[in-house]
């Protein structure tokens, strides 16, 4: 009997703070290797430091072995899966909810199964789900999540079944692109495990290399032998073992031919395994924190002690669907669904699994004389186990009845034999040892070329389309194309991509010049094209503008091509439906579903047609079956609500703006403007509207009255109904500075300023347009003194605004405020200060400048803060520069037992900084100071970019140089000496590109900077360091003051101040 129920649990939370109510543009962002755009989410920005208790709507899903929590408050992530055989949780429960700033968005917990969709992580994990329960005809039960996600406007589902009899939660899983346009995803599904040192990962016995992210490292496995996140394994070290790895690490299974992996606990005998067909989930990859003192404090960070276990650490072995590693993102064509099934399981004793399938996991080792092996079945069922060797010779046969509650084990005699001989099959299930081959390790991934110095129009078009598909931050597809039109103008390829990237983002005019041209080239000699993609964009761009008789020719002639019949078939149907032709729309429609059954937009729409046409039992027919393929068709919902008066939907959309916008907006896209204002109307009375659902009902008085926070509109309908609004209303002043928003996120920036200051023109009281004006005069025109103006405008229009409070004081640093004049202003507002621990920090890094050591280590030590991206190494760094300089100048005082308090402070973090400290972090400063001089010449000794904050830093090298000359070591130290000035003289001139796999830039995320000019700083401090320690303080000090006077906001010249005036 399966047992499914709704429930409200107390769980003890870390609340969040409210969300910024200001548009985010983290346009240079890296997350996870790709993309890390927030807009147009809002991003949470601060945590509580007490958790208190918080009521969570929950969803248990229970059969006589396996029980389930679901939270659709947070994602639709299961929190709970509890294995009631060995009465253990199979995945890592976190009795708290805890999170911490590093999710897309800001706050991410760990613990349970996320499930990350339509990127890494998912935009929406801390934001509620649809949810509903099913029962289903044969005894099991589904719990069904839903969401429409903002970003990219496509659907995705996860059902979480589970079936009588059987010991595994099963997951089916549907990804829809319900957009016109190609659009891109992937699916790391994420569970969490409990680890301590006996804990091993179980990948494939196939596996023996494994990829970092974006494939830019790669490590042979399990046995690791060489530089991996820059960890020495040059011994040969097992990193299929959680105590093996002390720093930060990824890593993603290559080429497996397996369709499981997993983790065990060798010392409890438990584990979890996951189980789906590699043709469709290849993606095999296990992150862990690390097992060091950096672990331990994201441990704290993440969870409470609990019980007598601690701060309990985890890993995550993640399971990826269409994709292999991250980044990794596959096409997701117009209308088209992807679905797939996942197997997550508890199971016991069997040790190191060797092969497994949903139905058995098996083990197989060698014994003396013999082979040891052992059979989990996942259900009660009958099977046939038989070990024998490849040529024939069978040496156990038996047809057994196996159940979930006992592992089968069995040792047989064949001596002689080795295991790579033998084959262990239950059933269909088969296992046959990896032949004992050396078989190569992949290379690397390679950087692009620059479009210049891409050979060929092939390859220009490909790297460009890579971008786009892999999202990547910070390198533009559109330079690409535009080098490969550059070449040759009739590349009909790369024509059709600049359409398609300006028809992207909104502008239509240069999306249709490049489309015509490409469907001109293409029926030169042709009429009917092998490729009819471009016609159907050109169709769209036309659409967009209003000119649907002239699209409406070129969607059908789309479908002369398979590959777009099905969307261009629908598209001519949302035409036929605006001009009252139901007929024609109707044989359209089955036309699309022929080829696409799983439009579920085209579902609706029949529905609707079918309605129309007054076949109202058909109707409601159709819809039955829709729905039984898509529970969440809220488009077939609002039929049957039409027809039968059955309004299950509004329980459903649990007032949810977004869904009641994508449902309206799917109506207005077929012209049935009536439903699409009921639908508007419903969604007043649910009080789930935004600005923009006033402005595409053409209510623009009441659209100018809503406020403007947290309404960032980015969907080629916005471009519409805001152009309409602009026109119909030239004195609102609200309309453009949504579209300079949803222009600025698509990086349009000539458009997005055009609107924002019509915007401050009509409405100079408004904060956000002045804020938004100075991000673009800095960082796209270059002028900072206006944009200056701009920011304190802002701030003094609304001085209760922490973010642009912050922001400004980031500009006024990054012009080079002095110290004192940017302290005395934040000090003027401590309540803001309060607010934002970036704030705080920043307080606290002035404070230093100043030389105000003391008052910057009490307030930082009475702090507690949470980590947030951007913020990595930085609250570290204060901690210890402010012991240090006390120190320097206790030790020209005599004091030398407190100079050796406070030195040894710094050799270890306290808890309430929110991080922990890396393994192999460099103390070569604090140890010289300690006289710990042997000790101090460790770390690295090779110069290099400072673009991290883990990265090799020069001052370290300096004292690691020092600490050789305390040593007696002259010729050692002159040579990390030299280093320094070599690398300053040769890397000066240098011109800096972003990283082509660049995982993060925190630096970079508001106020734009000047890479070259940074690399010349660091590379004058070089210099600066390396000549002092060569004795040639002439040199030192010019170079110093050069430092010095290009950024006053340069520690490291600080330090080595004095140093020098000890």
């Amino acid at each position: 009997m399966i047992k499914a129920w709704r429930e409200i649990v107390t769980i003890p939370t870390y609340e969040i703070g409210k969300a910024e109510k200001n548009p985010i543009f983290l346009e240079k962002r890296v997350y996870q290797g790709s993309s890390g755009v927030v807009y147009p989410y809002p991003v949470i920005e601060s945590i509580a430091n007490e958790p208190t208790p918080h009521e969570w709507k929950v969803v248990f899903l229970e059969n006589e072995y396996i029980k389930v929590m679901v939270m659709p408050e947070l994602g639709g992530r299961i929190q709970m899966a509890y294995d009631k055989i060995k009465q253990r949780h199979f995945v890592y429960y976190n009795h708290v909810i805890k999170p911490a700033l590093v999710g897309l968005t800001g706050p991410w917990i760990s613990g349970g199964i996320e499930f990350n969709w339509p990127q890494h992580h998912r935009p929406s994990t801390y934001l509620p789900v649809d949810c509903d329960i099913v029962e289903n005809e044969d005894g099991s039960v589904t719990v069904w999540v839903n969401e429409m996600e903002r970003m990219f406007h496509q659907k995705g589902m996860a059902g979480f079944t589970l079936r009588p009899g059987c010991a595994y939660l099963e997951i089916q899983g549907r990804v829809s692109n319900r957009t016109s346009l190609p659009q891109t995803f992937l699916w790391w599904a994420n569970p969490a495990v409990e680890v301590n040192d006996a804990y091993q990962s179980v990948f494939p016995p196939d596996v023996n290399a494994v990829f970092d992210h974006g494939k830019r490292a790669v490590s042979s496995f399990p046995i690791a032998t060489g530089t991996y996140y820059k960890m020495d394994y040059s011994a040969g070290v097992d990193i299929s073992n959680y105590k093996n790895i002390p720093v930060p690490t990824s890593y993603m299974a290559v080429n497996s031919k397996y369709d499981f992996e997993g983790g065990y606990e060798n010392d409890t005998k438990g584990g979890m395994l996951h189980v789906a067909s590699h043709h469709f989930s290849p993606g095999k990859k296990q992150w862990t924190w690390g097992n060091g003192d950096f672990g331990r404090a994201w441990d704290r960070n993440l969870t409470d002690m609990y019980e007598d276990k601690g701060f309990r650490p985890y890993i995550e072995l993640m399971a990826g669907v269409y994709t292999e590693n991250q980044p990794d993102f596959t096409w997701l064509m117009p209308y088209e669904e992807k679905q797939f099934t996942q197997y997550f399981m508890p199971y016991r004793e069997i040790g190191i699994v060797k092969q497994a399938n949903k139905d058995f996991v098996l083990n197989i080792e060698k014994t003396e004389g013999g082979v040891s092996f052992k059979v989990l079945a996942t259900s009660e069922q009958t099977a046939r186990v038989l070990v024998r060797k490849k040529s024939g010779e069978v040496y156990f046969d038996q047809t057994l009845t196996l159940s979930p509650e006992t592992v089968f084990e069995q040792t047989v005699a064949c001596p002689d034999v080795l295991l790579q001989d033998l084959q262990l099959s239950v059933n269909n299930l088969l296992w046959q040892a990896e032949p004992d081959d050396i078989r190569p390790i992949p290379d690397a991934a390679e950087a692009a070329l620059s479009p210049q110095d891409t050979k060929t129009n092939d390859q220009l078009y490909l790297t460009g389309l890579h971008l786009e598909q892999y999202r990547h931050a910070t390198w533009s597809a559109l330079d690409y194309y535009e080098e490969a039109l550059r070449r040759d103008p009739n590349d009909v390829r790369c024509l059709n991509q600049t359409g398609l990237w300006y028809l992207r983002r909104g502008r239509f005019d240069k999306a249709e010049t490049c489309l015509r041209r490409a469907v001109k080239i293409w029926q030169k000699r042709n009429p009917n094209p092998y490729d009819g993609e471009a016609l159907f964009n050109l169709a769209l761009t036309l659409k967009y503008q209003g000119r649907a008789d002239e699209a409406y020719g070129l969607f059908w002639k789309s479908t002369w091509n398979k590959a777009w019949a099905d969307a261009g078939y629908f598209e001519a149907a949302c035409i036929s439906v605006s001009q009252q032709r139901y007929d024609d729309a109707l044989d359209e429609l089955n036309r699309s579903l022929i080829f696409n059954s799983c439009n579920h937009k085209a579902r609706a729409l029949k529905a609707a047609v079918l309605r129309l046409l007054g076949r109202q039992e058909e109707a409601l027919a159709w819809i039955e079956d829709s729905l039984a393929l898509d529970h969440f068709n809220y488009g077939c919902r609002y039929e049957k609500f039409l027809l039968t008066g059955d309004d299950t939907l509004k329980m459903l959309m649990r007032k949810s703006c977004e869904n009641y916008e994508e449902l309206a907006l799917d109506y207005e896209q077929a012209g049935l403007h009536d439903e699409a204002m009921a639908i508007w109307k419903m969604a007043e009375e649910e009080g789930a509207v935004s600005p923009m659902t006033y402005y595409y009902m053409g209510s623009l008085e009441q659209a100018e009255k809503q406020p403007a926070d947290y309404c960032f509109p980015n969907r080629l309908e916005a471009v519409v109904a805001l152009e309409r609004a602009k026109q119909q209303n030239p004195q609102g002043a609200k309309a453009p500075y949504y579209l300079g928003c949803l222009y600025y996120d698509k990086r349009q920036y000539d458009l997005a300023i055009d609107n924002w200051e019509l915007s401050a023109k009509l409405n100079p009281l408004f904060p956000t347009v002045w804020r938004n004006l100075a991000l673009a005069r800095f960082n796209k025109q270059h002028k900072p003194d206006e944009a200056v103006a701009y920011m304190e405008k802002a701030f003094h229009l609304d001085e209760t605004d922490a973010r642009v409070f912050m922001e400004l004081d980031q500009l006024y640093k990054r012009i080079q405020k002095p110290h004192a004049e940017r302290l005395a202003f934040l000090q003027k507002y401590p309540q803001l200060i309060a607010q934002r621990d970036d704030l705080v920090l920043e307080e606290i890094t002035l404070l230093n400048h100043l030389g105000r050591h003391e008052e910057a280590m009490k307030k930082l030590d009475a702090h507690q803060f949470h980590p947030w991206e951007g913020g990595e190494g930085k609250v570290s760094g204060q901690y210890q520069i402010c012991r240090i300089e006390l120190a320097k100048q206790a030790l020209v005082r005599g004091e030398k037992e407190k100079a050796t308090k406070l030195l040894e402070e710094c050799l270890v973090f306290p808890s309430h900084l929110g991080e922990g400290k890396l393994y192999g972090a460099q103390d070569n400063d604090f140890l010289y100071f300690l006289g710990r001089y042997e000790e101090g010449t460790a770390g690295p000794t090779e110069p290099a970019a400072a673009m991290y904050y883990n990265d090799a830093k020069p001052d370290k090298i300096f004292y690691a140089a020092l600490c050789y000359r305390k040593l007696g070591q002259e010729d050692k130290a002159r040579g990390l000496f030299y280093k320094l000035v070599n690398y300053g003289k040769q890397h000066l001139f240098d011109h800096v590109t972003m990283d082509y796999f660049a995982v993060s830039l925190p630096d970079l995320l508001i106020w734009d900077g000047d890479l070259d000019q940074q690399n010349r700083i660091h590379c004058l401090y070089m210099l600066a360091l390396g000549y002092y320690g060569l004795g040639d303080k002439t040199h030192a000090e010019r170079y110093l003051k050069e430092v010095e006077r290009e950024d006053i906001n340069h520690f490291g010249a600080k330090t080595l101040r004095s140093l020098m005036n000890m």
